[in-house]
């Protein structure tokens, strides 16, 4: 990370004719962003079924995680799933750009929040709050409008191109309080003992990361004990966020805090945190990132699902 690089600034923009190119690309993708949101979704699902055309290993990645979460779900019917997460997919795709460099006010004018008033008072102790999610289509710009009403800092992956990097996380601090990368635990750390609220979503194998084997939808999953961690350093409560997307609508829901969390045990907590994620994704499956390789690591003895 660059010096003048921090959780609330971007630092400065990459110059020199190496990142042109990446400049060219990042003007066609704000463009994009500021299309009109009917034609976003309606090129968005053009996009998720040409991806789900030519994308071939993340077809097959998606379709077996499927396979494995839902193994008493008819094939024909997770066949139907798979499609529709494909055109979620191409749809988030515009919400994500939409989010960063566009325009909010058409969702805004349609978004329904639940379960303000209890985080509001928790904020009101002292208490630091971590919001916990999981990587579904919608997060990018559900992150936004909750923003509108709550002060969130959040928690991300750096990005390999210096001049996407730069971009994205301008555009998140356009309403996010701070950005830390995932690297920056005790920066994030201190923003929550100082009563600061933090939104990640810990369901990705994060190799190199504390982690322990935990059921997700029955299977074994690589997952990182950070949120037990999180909540033992810091003292914070641990609520989960679930978002998504109702035809125009927009419904952002705040769930009660987990109870007695921590607990002595990092893998019970860890286990807790998956189910609560593995219950959102069941209430809005196709807009789940099924794409990624959860089980890409197993537990001794198991072969790995991906071909």
């Amino acid at each position: 990370m660059a010096e003048t690089d921090s959780p609330t600034s971007p630092g400065p923009a990459p110059s020199g004719p190496r990142h042109w190119p990446h400049w060219l690309v990042l003007g066609l993708a704000i463009c994009a962003a500021r299309l009109p949101w009917g034609v976003q979704r309606t090129l968005g699902a053009l996009l998720g079924r040409l991806a789900f055309a030519v994308a071939g290993d993340r077809r097959r990645a998606a379709r077996t995680n499927l396979a494995l979460c839902f193994p008493q779900m008819p094939e024909a019917e997770r066949e139907a799933l798979l499609r529709g997460a494909f055109r979620d997919l191409g749809i988030g795709l515009f919400e994500f750009a939409r989010a960063w460099w566009g325009d909010a006010g058409p969702m805004r004018r349609s978004v329904r929040i639940e379960g303000l008033e209890a985080v509001e008072a928790i904020r009101a102790s002292g208490r630091g709050v971590l919001l916990v999610s999981g990587h579904f289509m919608t997060l990018e710009m559900c992150g936004r409008l909750m923003c509108d009403h709550l002060p969130l800092a959040g928690m991300y992956r750096r990005h390999r191109g210096a001049v996407m990097e730069w971009a994205v996380k301008r555009g998140r601090l356009r309403y996010a309080a701070a950005m830390f990368g995932n690297h920056e635990l005790r920066p994030a750390m201190r923003h929550l003992k100082k009563g600061g609220m933090l939104w990640y979503a810990p369901d990705q194998d994060m190799r190199g990361k504390e982690t322990v084997f935990v059921p997700f939808f029955g299977v074994p999953a690589a997952t990182i004990t950070a949120t037990h961690q999180f909540a033992r350093m810091t003292g914070c409560a641990v609520v989960p966020f679930f978002h998504r997307r109702e035809g125009a609508d927009y419904v952002l829901r705040l769930g009660e805090p987990l109870p007695d969390f921590p607990s002595e045990d990092a893998v019970a907590d860890t286990a807790r945190v998956n189910q609560a994620i593995e219950e959102m994704v069941r209430r809005a499956p196709t807009q789940y990132l099924w794409i990624h390789r959860r089980f890409k690591r197993r537990p001794e003895g198991l072969d790995v699902p991906y071909r």
